[in-house]
């Protein structure tokens, strides 16, 4: 059946456009249409296979009731978890979400952001990648609702909501160092990110105060595939084969070296200890278990939508707000070098 139009709703109804419309935008009462009429319209658009024309309908209101969500990988189940949550709180406030995925490459994220204001959405929550802070402005500047979590632009005055990642790896390179093991390497991304500095910072601040030496292997984020980031690994191995513990900065480099390990036939949690930033279900399933650092999604995602739904409903009182949350250190099998020698 084809859709129809206000215009041809009005004519079959023999009623004017705006009296469709007014009825549509829900302000029957406030125009003083009879209750008859508008059971009439409704009755009549159920019937016929009416569908509103959104964009028409955005610019007479203003709003679209469509949310921007801009992550790293919505495939990741962190950022998945995340957007489940949010998606769950926006739609019981009446709100819709549009992912999408920059896959951490600045130019799909300026396309992602010029994309949602042509759609004209009213609000964004978004993980920034480098370089994007202008086009970040330019939406706080137009006066957008704008909250980013999991990084932060930190020349910018705007909402965020993420974890302490300084404190989250210094607690568990300290956790490590506990257990005994002296030579810890930490492996991670070759970025500027915020979030990934932070975690740096962390492992070497406990490295450096119990006086012990730090090895860092840097992996470049837009060559990281699967064999590069394995032969990094094994190269650092070779190279320093001291090494007892290797604390991996996110968890997809961590798979990858699980993998790696495995394949060179290296137990872990007996030769080689292990600590991984972000938890996964593999790490708690896995042979011997994996120690990691879980991100609160649920507490992030519970605050994101709250202070962009806060932002929506109040542009020009809202006041922008971080909130930092802490992260849980999960103990397992692959880190408890001390537990397995008593």
């Amino acid at each position: 059946m084809k859709k129809m139009s206000i215009k041809e709703v009005a004519s079959a109804l023999q009623i004017s456009t705006a009296t469709v419309s007014y009825i549509l935008n829900g302000k029957a009462k406030e125009k003083r249409i009879s209750p008859e009429l508008t059971k009439k319209v409704t009755a009549f658009i159920e019937e016929n296979n009416f569908r509103p024309n959104h964009l028409a309908k955005s610019l007479r209101t203003g709003k679209t009731n469509v949310i921007g969500l801009i992550v790293e990988d919505i495939a990741d189940p962190f950022f998945a978890s995340v957007a489940g949550h949010i998606e769950n709180v926006a739609y019981e406030n009446g709100y819709k979400i549009i992912y999408s995925s920059t896959k951490n490459d600045p130019k799909k994220a300026k396309e992602l952001i010029d994309t949602f204001r042509d759609r004209n959405v009213d609000g964004y929550i978004i993980t920034p990648t480098e370089g994007i802070d202008n086009e970040i402005k330019y939406l706080i500047d137009s006066k957008l609702p704008v909250v980013l979590f999991d990084r932060n632009c930190n020349d910018l005055d705007i909402s965020y909501v993420g974890m302490n990642n300084f404190e989250s790896s210094y607690q568990a390179a300290k956790y490590l160092i506990s257990q005994d093991y002296k030579n810890i390497a930490f492996v991670t991304l070759d970025s500027v990110q915020p979030q990934m500095i932070d975690r740096l910072l962390g492992y070497e601040r406990a490295i450096y105060e119990n006086r012990l030496t730090s090895f860092v292997k840097k992996v470049e984020y837009r060559a990281a595939k699967e064999h590069l980031i394995m032969a990094e690994i094994e190269n650092m191995l070779k190279t320093e084969p001291h090494i007892d513990a290797i604390f991996f900065a996110t968890n997809y480099l961590a798979i990858t070296g699980i993998e790696l390990l495995n394949r060179m036939g290296v137990k872990i949690g007996e030769e080689l200890g292990m600590m991984v930033f972000d938890d996964n279900d593999l790490f708690r399933i896995h042979q011997p278990s994996i120690s990691a650092i879980a991100q609160p999604i649920q507490e992030m995602s519970q605050q994101l939508i709250n202070d962009l739904l806060e932002h929506m409903q109040d542009t020009n009182e809202y006041t922008n707000r971080t909130t930092v949350l802490p992260a849980h250190l999960i103990i397992r099998d692959s880190s408890s070098k001390m537990r397995k020698n008593a």
